[in-house]
């Protein structure tokens, strides 16, 4: 039986990353990603560079059943599934009373349920092998009820506690779950936010990182069954503040950005 890892948006950012880095180790990966072409070009890099296998799964993990055809590929092909990692996102930052229904559906599938149910899927056929790695993503942002970034902030937080549960529910498995919580890392995902033109110094101070560096210490802290990891110090800061900022100050803040 070949021990699989899977990667949930795979083709880029720091999706890619994971999979490059699991690669080098000697991992064979499952891709999974709505972009199927870029998921082939990395499964081909994957399969020269490391001789590892690297099949592609593109599907919208925003569908009611993607969670249970995933399960189903893995069973059919006899891939013992070692890793999990929900890295799969997406970002809205608009009110919520401007978002089209379906984006706001859409984000609680990525982030929340199909996420939760490759757990619910996966976990007992851990447990049955005598090994598993869950690495969920989540986000300072779950600290977070600011407008704008609500639904993030919302979805993310639903990560951070179920991750929490599941792992102590887990405790006595060989089974882990790690709960990534990322504050700014630069990736495309946050291409369009108007504080990317200062990402070299947003970097250099520290209050953002580089996805290869935010993912080799996601998967250290995985390997090494940590229950969280939180990289930067300025995360740590941040999820002390935020939830100390008044709301008049957040509704002054909203109507700023808006004006400019």
């Amino acid at each position: 039986m070949k021990s699989y890892a899977i990667v949930t948006g795979a083709a880029s950012g720091m999706g890619r990353c994971y999979a490059l880095l699991l690669a080098e180790k000697g991992y064979n990966i499952l891709l999974i990603d709505i972009n199927g072409d870029a998921a082939q070009e990395l499964s081909l890099q994957l399969t020269h560079l490391y001789n590892v296998s690297a099949p592609v799964l593109c599907i919208d993990l925003t569908l009611p059943h993607a969670a249970e055809q995933i399960v189903s590929l893995c069973k059919e092909n006899n891939w013992c599934v070692e890793i999990l990692i929900n890295n799969a996102g997406m970002l809205i930052t608009t009110p919520i009373e401007e978002t089209e229904s379906d984006r706001l559906q859409r984000i609680i599938a990525l982030h929340c349920t199909t996420p939760l149910l490759l757990c619910r899927l996966l976990v007992p056929l851990m447990k049955e092998q005598g090994k598993g790695f869950i690495l969920n993503i989540s986000s300072i942002t779950a600290w977070m009820d600011w407008p704008v970034i609500g639904m993030y902030g919302c979805t993310k937080r639903f990560v951070k506690g179920y991750s929490k549960a599941l792992r102590i529910e887990c405790k006595d498995s060989p089974v882990s779950v790690t709960t990534a919580i990322f504050g700014a890392v630069d990736t495309p995902l946050l291409t369009n936010l108007p504080f990317m033109r200062y990402r070299k110094l947003l970097m250099r101070l520290g209050f953002m990182i580089s996805p290869e560096k935010a993912t080799s210490k996601a998967l250290k802290a995985m390997f090494h069954r940590k229950a969280t990891l939180i990289p930067c110090l300025s995360d740590r800061l941040t999820i002390m503040l935020c939830p100390l900022m008044p709301s008049c100050f957040l509704h002054y803040l909203m109507r700023k950005i808006k004006l400019t």
